[in-house]
């Protein structure tokens, strides 16, 4: 499975930020829309990736001030990206290794989507589940 195939059983709705706006703003986003990162564009190109945890640091570093401050200032970047056509399990060891939660997915430079590790680990479970049920089934049915 890809992550493409993710994305059109999600939907490719991306939710992002600009590099210019305040981190006030963003975190209200988040909040809103009740999510942990978006990515941060210039254009279509990904720029960076903003996130939870970077607003953490930020307030550990700057105090409340961090708010004031632009998401350009405090986002992670580069951004790491994955395309549609790589598979799950090879973007969730990406994920693992490099320690991160999101993953904006790119083809030919222009963001085209969202994952999460939620996305990918419920997409593994409901692999594993049906893996397991047709097993039951041919064993049954045997």
């Amino acid at each position: 499975m890809t992550i493409g195939a993710i994305l059109g059983g999600k939907g490719r709705e991306v939710v992002s930020v600009t590099a210019d706006q305040s981190v006030g703003a963003a975190v209200a986003l988040l909040a809103e829309r009740r999510i942990g990162a978006v990515p941060v564009l210039d254009g279509d190109r990904v720029a960076g990736v903003f996130s939870e945890r970077d607003v953490i640091y930020a307030i550990a570093h700057h105090g409340a001030a961090a708010l004031d401050r632009t998401v350009a200032d405090i986002m992670t970047a580069p951004a790491i990206t994955v395309r549609a056509d790589e598979a799950v399990i090879g973007a969730l060891s990406l994920m693992t290794k490099r320690r991160i939660r999101h993953l904006p997915v790119v083809e030919a430079d222009r963001i085209v989507g969202m994952v999460s590790i939620g996305d990918l680990v419920k997409y593994r479970i409901d692999r594993i589940e049906a893996d397991a049920e047709a097993m039951r089934n041919y064993i049954q049915s045997a």
